[in-house]
């Protein structure tokens, strides 16, 4: 009996992924838990395991191919389950066959939409196919919030991951259904300043000019990694008005600091300027929650959380990961340090799972490492906040009777200004600039 193989839910909020690597052929006997195929998402790169032991007997997608979550990518034939028919169930040979009812399209999920094994034709459905390029008429109204939207629940999360109102979305599918174009082409019309209009539309762009009439060039296709990206950061850019606040902190004593502790530490335990701030912030989020927050404007509240989980930007070759250290608050200097080196390389090397980037309260982007005197880093909603790090330099500094040198670190808060005023974000970084000046305070155990 043949099973098919779907592309699983790797992790909430991700949808879709591109095949880079398919490791079996048809024919091939294969293990359960054996990785039949690698996709990348836009968190990391995940293996699809065999969910059974037996052969391969159809594959369905090739390197480069899109896949969305649910989709049939390959079939099998299972060890042992070609099992005699029941004598109980009907003999399906000797009774005529009656064309099957017609199933409304709007109940037929859309991971079920490419059959595999059948090998005869389906039944003519009752009712005429739409025109060529026609769309099925959208919806004109907005699904009242006691009802339930039509959208499954991956679209459902999709939108949560935007911050979407699922119920401010009209859908294009056959009885108003949502999908996830759908849900894109909402926040295209909001960007646009249309407001909640019906999907479908779209948001025209202006189009490029012929660049190669001045001379030759080339194209490359975006990493499932860049096009997320750019979808999430025009989101946060469009929707949540935003503040810099700048600042610099002497970090003479910390940098001292340090240095003297990584004389002493093994490779994999060496301290680094953004352990150090991953602790500080985390505790800094503590003292001011509502830097640790997220606006639900479909429910007018602000959502505290009650954790501290600091993401860290890693460049990486395929583009800007965030991994989440989670409790931060309740970790030591030394403890958070050995975390942050196994997660840095684990994901430099796309060895870093989808469930270590979800979750985070609060990001910190620390472009010391390459050099700059500041930069203002965008908010990665649904979190209100961000702390953008730049190089540190010596610099001269009055203490009242004549300069001496010091270092000191740029720092760049930006928040959404619908959850954090002025003051407080101000108090905020002036509290981090403050505990980096006394590196005393940052050498504690861990809480647990």
């Amino acid at each position: 009996m043949k099973q098919e193989i779907r592309v699983p839910e790797v992790s909430d909020g991700v949808t879709k992924g591109k095949v880079i690597g398919v490791s079996v052929a048809v024919g091939d006997r294969v293990e359960t838990d054996q990785t039949l195929l690698e996709l990348e998402t836009d968190k990391a790169v995940v293996a699809l395991p065999s969910p059974f032991t037996g052969t391969i007997t159809a594959i369905l997608v090739d390197d480069g191919d899109e896949v969305d979550v649910g989709q049939v990518v390959m079939a099998g034939e299972p060890e042992g389950a070609a099992a005699a028919p029941d004598p109980n169930e009907p003999n399906a040979a000797s009774e005529p066959t009656d064309p099957p009812e017609s199933v409304p399209e709007a109940a037929i999920p859309a991971a079920t939409a490419e059959p595999i094994a059948d090998p005869k034709p389906p039944s003519p459905a009752p009712e005429p196919e739409p025109a060529a390029g026609a769309l099925p008429p959208a919806r004109t109204e907005v699904t009242p919030p006691g009802e339930v939207a039509p959208a499954s629940p991956v679209v459902r999360r999709f939108a949560r991951e935007l911050g979407v109102d699922i119920h401010a979305v009209g859908g294009t599918g056959p009885g108003g259904r949502i999908s996830e174009a759908d849900v894109r082409t909402f926040v295209k019309s909001v960007m646009a300043g249309g407001g909640a209009t019906a999907a479908g539309g779209g948001v025209p762009s202006r189009p490029l000019p012929d660049f190669a009439k001045w001379g030759e060039i080339r194209r490359e296709p975006l990493s499932q990694v860049r096009k997320i990206t750019a979808e999430a950061m025009a989101y946060a850019w469009a929707t949540a008005p935003r503040v810099t606040q700048d600042d610099k902190a002497d970090v003479t004593a910390v940098e001292s600091f340090r240095q003297d502790f990584n004389r002493k530490a093994a490779p994999e335990n060496k301290l680094t300027m953004t352990a150090i701030l991953v602790r500080v912030v985390a505790e800094a989020l503590r003292r001011f929650p509502q830097l640790n927050s997220s606006l639900d404007l479909a429910a007018n509240e602000l959502v505290l959380k009650t954790y501290v989980h600091v993401g860290v930007a890693v460049d990486t070759p395929g583009g800007l990961l965030v991994p989440v250290i989670r409790d931060a608050d309740r970790k030591g200097i030394a403890t958070v340090a050995t975390e942050l080196n196994e997660t840095a390389a684990k994901t430099r090397e796309r060895r870093i799972s989808p469930a270590d980037m979800e979750g985070g309260t609060f990001t910190i982007s620390n472009l010391g490492g390459i050099g700059g005197t500041g930069f203002t880093p965008i908010v990665y909603a649904p979190q209100v906040a961000i702390l953008g790090v730049s190089r540190a330099e010596m610099e001269p500094v009055w203490d009242g009777q004549e300069f001496q040198p010091r270092l000191r670190m740029p720092l760049s808060l930006s928040y959404d200004h619908r959850v954090v005023d002025g003051a407080d974000g101000a108090r905020f970084l002036r509290w981090i600039c403050a505990a980096l000046e006394q590196p005393l305070m940052l050498v504690m155990e861990d809480d647990s």
